[in-house]
């Protein structure tokens, strides 16, 4: 009932207003007309009849305008005879087609500029339309991910007390079973929260909790995690220091919950990409303003189609890898990274294999030492 009413007014609002143009265009028409025919032949006010013309072509449409440009150019030609009979001078006529071709003109393009702004309207509304879904499909993204995580706790947490034997005895053969399981279910919660701080950076911001790290101790960390991946792809993985041959600090300041997952991302990418029995290996470097980080790996690198793409969501590539991950670990490392205010990059190695880089600003932070 509602909708039916909301319909009636519509329409009798649209009713209101072509019968307001209708009367509009009338008063212009009588207006140009009494200053045409009070006035010498050799006076043209038929230019005046644009005004008729582009009303029309706003409120009425098309087909309003091809008869409002026909009377506006009948009038205009009309007047070389009425209300005067004299003899009609060749500048005269001159003048009058010249307003004929103008009024031509000003319908024409009247028409054209109306649709092309329907189109535009069009274009605009489904714009509208998609962005609003694509709102929707990412609230239910990121409600659904942050739903998943809880139950996913639980299913790893109970795990656990079965691998530890709170339930049962359990054999080799079961422990083995269970430490798939439970690595199969971190995987998955990481993917769980990889798509919840996807969508949360996307809408609020990346939020860091800034302090001096060291670069170095991260990537030891992120390494120590990714061993057991690492020895089931049969992936060594190896740190170098760069021109030096100890261990050194590269300071930084940053977050070093969120630099840990840009090493692990990275690791993981360079794990996936290599072949088995493939080396991975993480160069850190230190320049006078920068500390650089290279993870290299020996797969079948970068193709010129994949180098746009890299670091946009949901980008897995086309090359051969040994697991497909979910195409937002580059995405979220390029966030994290853009927000210490680096930069980071990918480009192929001179031999095989491919190259991930970024680099921070140095941070010249001096750890206490006591005495």
């Amino acid at each position: 009932m509602l909708l039916k009413l909301f319909k009636r007014q519509n329409t009798s609002s649209t009713r209101s207003s072509r019968m307001k143009a209708l009367w509009a265009i009338t008063s212009l028409y009588v207006l140009v007309l009494v200053l045409e025919f009070a006035t010498p032949v050799d006076y043209v006010f038929g230019y005046l009849y644009t005004g008729p013309i582009l009303l029309a072509t706003s409120r009425l449409g098309r087909t309003a305008t091809f008869y409002t440009t026909l009377i506006a150019v009948a009038l205009t030609i009309l007047n070389l005879w009425i209300p005067d009979k004299e003899a009609i001078e060749p500048s005269t006529i001159a003048s009058r087609l010249i307003a004929v071709i103008a009024l031509t003109v000003t319908g024409i393009l009247g028409d054209r500029n109306r649709v092309y702004e329907q189109a535009i309207a069009q274009q605009q509304a489904k714009l509208q339309a998609q962005e609003q879904l694509t709102n929707v499909r990412e609230d239910f993204a990121a409600t659904l991910t942050h739903d998943l995580k809880t139950p996913l706790l639980g299913a790893i947490e109970t795990l656990k007390a079965f691998q530890q034997g709170k339930f049962d005895a359990v054999t080799s053969t079961q422990h083995k079973v269970l430490a798939t399981i439970v690595r199969s279910h971190q995987t998955t919660l990481q993917l769980v929260e990889t798509l919840v701080d996807v969508y949360r950076n996307d809408t609020e911001g990346l939020k860091l909790h800034l302090a001096p790290v060291d670069l170095v101790a991260v990537a030891e960390e992120a390494i120590t995690t990714l061993i057991d991946l690492a020895s089931s792809r049969q992936i060594h993985i190896n740190l170098n220091y760069g021109d030096s041959n100890f261990r050194r600090a590269l300071w930084v300041k940053g977050d070093a919950l969120q630099l840990q997952r840009v090493f692990v991302n990275l690791l993981t990418n360079g794990i996936n990409h290599s072949l088995r029995g493939g080396r991975v290996e993480v160069v850190l470097a230190s320049q006078s303003d920068y500390q650089i980080v290279k993870v290299l790996d020996n797969g079948p690198g970068i193709t010129d189609a994949e180098q746009p793409h890299l670091f946009k969501r949901f980008y897995q590539g086309d090359s051969d890898r040994q697991a497909k991950g979910s195409g937002l670990g580059l995405y979220l490392t390029r966030q994290i990274i853009t927000a210490h205010g680096g930069t980071i990059w990918a480009e192929n190695r001179s031999s095989h294999g491919a190259l991930f880089g970024f680099r921070l600003p140095a941070y010249p932070f001096q750890p206490f030492l006591s005495i």
